[in-house]
C-alpha cells in the first residue's frame, strides 16, 4: 500500500527539520500576526487595513497550557473504529514574540506526564494515518531537548 504525505490543511505548515514552521499571516497596516492564516483581510478590528504576508511564526514556544483526550474525536478526525481509542496530549503553546497561543497535538511518546506550563517546547512535523493507507502531515509540539 503506498503512502501519501498530503497536508491535513494546505499552507498552514512548510519546511522540513529544523526548517519546518507553521505558517501564519502578517498585516502590514496594524503588524498583527494570524494563525490560521488569513488571506482576505486583517482581523484586528482597530486596523484599517494592510496587506497581509505570510510570515514563517516561531519555532519554539512556552506551555500555555495542556490536557490529554480521552474520547474518540467525531468526524471530520479519521480513526478506526475497530482500534481502542489511544488518548494524546493537547498542548496549548504560546509564541512569545507573535504574542498569540496555538493549539497542537504532542509529539508520539510525550504525554501530560512529560509537560509542565511554562516549559519550552518546539514544533516539529507529524503524521495522521487516515483511510487507505493515506499519511496526513500535521505539525505538533515537542519539549525541547528530547529526540
Amino acid at each position: 500500500m503506498t503512502e501519501t504525505g498530503t497536508p491535513v490543511v494546505a499552507g498552514w505548515f512548510a519546511g522540513e527539520g529544523d526548517a519546518f514552521r507553521l505558517l501564519g499571516t502578517r498585516c502590514s497596516g496594524c503588524a498583527s500576526v494570524f494563525f490560521p492564516r488569513e488571506d482576505v483581510h486583517c482581523r484586528n478590528p482597530g486596523c484599517s487595513g494592510g496587506d497581509l504576508v505570510e510570515v514563517p511564526l516561531s519555532r519554539r514556544g512556552r506551555v500555555w497550557s495542556y490536557t490529554d483526550s480521552r474520547y474518540r474525536p467525531p468526524s471530520p478526525y479519521v480513526t478506526d473504529p475497530e482500534l481502542p481509542w489511544v488518548p494524546c496530549a493537547l498542548i496549548a503553546v504560546e509564541l512569545e514574540s507573535e504574542r498569540m497561543v496555538v493549539l497542537g497535538q504532542a509529539a508520539p511518546g510525550v504525554t501530560v506526564a512529560h509537560l509542565a506550563v511554562g516549559m519550552e517546547v518546539e514544533v516539529v512535523p507529524g503524521v495522521l494515518l487516515g483511510e487507505a493507507g493515506a499519511t496526513w502531515t500535521t505539525w505538533q509540539w515537542r519539549p525541547t531537548g528530547v529526540a
